[in-house]
């Protein structure tokens, strides 16, 4: 068990999934985390539609103890000012109205504890005209920030994304912006605002293809004319209907060893797939070829013949089958759970592990007093 941040005492206001998943970071080394909620209950908890396990409750909010608290009352408001004085990390995902409604501005919590860490996250950050949009990862990390414009072929529209990924991936922000003020504190003895948002994470996230739109390279806009360019980093469809992923980068040196894969050595004596220029000249015919060849192959045999060669590719995981990956059970990812409740007897470690530290077995969220 780690008692890596055992002298911390953090209050998690936050509701649903990118605030306290950076609290649940913190309690997985060994914080002392509360949670606080409105009377009625954070609404994460309605996520699983009924369902007894209460999944994805259990997965962010393990390992704390819990209050409801009603903040808009005088007795409430004055409760969680109180433990704050003796808090160490805040977090909340208030937006900026929110903030002032509540009065949790960081100069009202600086004022009664200067070495107080306050963690915000919000949807679209704290100035400009949508301080206090609210969003959701779907809206404000995937759609908001072109995400989404990357992941749809010509003429398609896109596809709704998985949530909670722009969610944890922000958690991470926020939780590295939490260690960089307590490092900041260690070395002044005063605390600091830290803020993040679904926005700043998703620009950030998709920063390689919003860079190139500003060196004049709209990799969205050049596919929205022609169709995707690339018939060696795409996806196709094998006989039984499982789907692969290549990423050739070399394209010379992997194009003969791709060309075996497949099965077609007479491609390599066809002038029109050359690599690098003709292939990509003539791609969408290359694209057509490679579709009809995977076609013929079931996604075992694929498998084993790239993984013969060593070409750079992935099978698409069917979520059943990423639960029980060995290679994720062997470094840790998934972990036994002593949460006592149905269906969450096994979990997702905290995707950071030190070798000095060892994190604490994943506990039960805790209930709705």
């Amino acid at each position: 068990m780690s008692d890596l941040f055992a002298d911390l005492k953090v209050i998690d206001g936050a509701s649903f999934l990118a605030g306290p998943c950076a609290a649940t970071i913190l309690s997985d080394y060994g914080a002392d985390v509360i949670k606080i909620e409105p009377l009625a209950g954070d609404r994460h908890r309605s996520i699983a539609g009924g369902h007894p396990s209460e999944f994805s409750w259990q997965l962010t909010d393990r390992n704390r103890r819990g209050l409801a608290l009603d903040i808009t009352k005088e007795q409430g408001y004055a409760t969680l000012l109180e433990m704050l004085k003796a808090a160490d990390v805040f977090v909340v995902n208030f937006n900026a109205s929110q903030l002032k409604k509540h009065r949790l501005e960081w100069e009202t919590l600086k004022a009664i504890n200067p070495r107080l860490i306050f963690a915000q996250v919000s949807g679209y950050g704290l100035e400009g005209a949508d301080a206090n949009r609210r969003a959701f990862d779907l809206t404000g990390w995937f759609a908001r920030t072109g995400i989404l414009d990357m992941m749809r072929d010509k003429d398609v529209t896109p596809t709704l994304p998985a949530g909670g990924v722009g969610d944890h991936a922000t958690a991470m922000t926020l939780f590295a912006g939490i260690m960089m003020a307590l490092y900041r504190r260690d070395r002044t003895g005063e605390g600091s605002m830290v803020s993040t948002s679904l926005a700043v994470m998703g620009a950030w996230a998709n920063g390689l293809n919003l860079q190139a739109v500003m060196a004049g390279i709209d990799g969205a806009d050049r596919r929205d004319r022609e169709g995707w360019s690339n018939p060696i980093q795409n996806v196709y469809t094998t006989a039984d209907d499982r789907h692969v992923l290549f990423a050739l980068q070399n394209v010379p040196r992997d194009w003969p060893k791709f060309v075996d894969v497949l099965d077609r050595p007479e491609w390599l004596e066809d002038e029109s797939l050359k690599p690098v220029k003709a292939l990509f000249r003539n791609r969408f015919r290359a694209r057509e070829m490679i579709a009809e060849a995977v076609r013929e192959i079931d996604a075992a045999e694929l498998c084993r013949r790239l993984d013969n060669c060593g070409i750079v590719y992935s099978l698409i995981a069917r979520n059943a089958e990423v639960i029980d990956d060995p290679q994720l059970i062997a470094n840790g990812v998934i972990v036994d759970s002593d949460s006592g409740v149905p269906g969450v007897d096994r979990t997702f470690a905290t995707p950071i592990s030190l070798s000095t530290e060892e994190q604490i077995t994943p506990q039960r969220a805790p209930c709705l007093l």
